[in-house]
C-alpha cells in the first residue's frame, strides 16, 4: 500500500490562471483519490450571478472591495482545515499552504487558456481573449495590493505542470507521483 493510500485528511490545493485545467484536475484528483472537490472559482462565479454581474463586473469590484476576496480566502482555509480536500482556486495555494499537504499549479500558454474557455462556454474568441485580459490584469492587482502576492511566482509550488504539454489523466499522474514522493519523504524524516 502507498504512502498516499495510507494518509488520512490529505489537503492538496491546486492553483492557475483561468483556463490552465486546474478544475479539470483537482476534480480528477479528488475523485481518483476519494476526497471532497472544492471550487473557489465557482464560489466567485456564484457571487457574480447572486449579484446580477459578470465575472468582469466582479472583478473589478473586488478591485475596490477587498471583503469579496477575503469571503473566498475564509472558506478556502476552512474546507482546508476541515481535511480530505482538493481545492482548486487562482490563489488557494498562497492562502492555504500552511495546511496542504501538496501545492500544485497548473499553468498554460495564454492563447490556449483563452481558446480552451471559449470553447467550453461556446462564446467568441475575442470576447473570451477580453474578459480574460481584464480578469488577470485586475486580479494581478488585487492580489499583489491585498496580499502582496505576485501571482506570476511559482516559487511557493510542490509542482508546476503545463498542461498545454499533458492531457489532464497525464498530469493527474504526475501529481499523484509528486504526492507520493513528497509523503514518502516527509514519512521518512519522521
Amino acid at each position: 500500500m502507498s504512502v498516499v493510500q495510507h494518509r488520512r485528511n490529505l489537503v492538496i490545493v491546486v492553483s492557475g490562471p483561468p483556463g490552465s485545467g486546474k478544475t479539470t484536475v483537482a476534480k480528477m484528483l479528488a475523485e481518483r483519490l476519494g476526497l471532497r472537490y472544492v471550487s473557489i472559482g465557482q464560489l466567485f462565479r456564484a457571487i457574480a450571478r447572486e449579484r446580477g454581474m459578470s465575472l468582469e463586473e466582479l472583478s473589478r469590484l473586488a478591485e475596490r472591495d477587498p471583503s469579496i476576496d477575503f469571503e473566498l480566502d475564509r472558506r478556502a482555509r476552512e474546507e482546508a482545515a476541515k481535511g480530505s480536500v482538493v481545492i482548486d482556486g487562482h490563489i488557494t495555494a498562497w492562502i492555504a499552504r500552511d495546511l496542504a499537504d501538496l501545492c500544485v499549479c497548473i499553468v498554460a500558454p495564454f492563447d490556449v487558456r483563452v481558446r480552451r474557455i471559449a470553447e467550453r462556454e461556446g462564446r467568441p474568441l475575442e470576447e473570451i481573449e477580453r474578459e480574460t485580459r481584464v480578469r488577470e490584469e485586475t486580479e494581478a492587482r488585487r492580489f499583489m495590493k491585498y496580499y502582496g502576492i505576485d501571482v506570476k511566482d511559482y516559487s511557493i509550488f510542490d509542482i508546476v505542470v503545463n498542461s498545454a504539454f499533458y492531457r489532464p489523466e497525464e498530469i493527474v499522474e504526475i501529481v499523484l507521483r509528486a504526492l507520493e514522493l513528497k509523503l514518502g519523504r516527509s514519512s521518512a524524516n519522521r
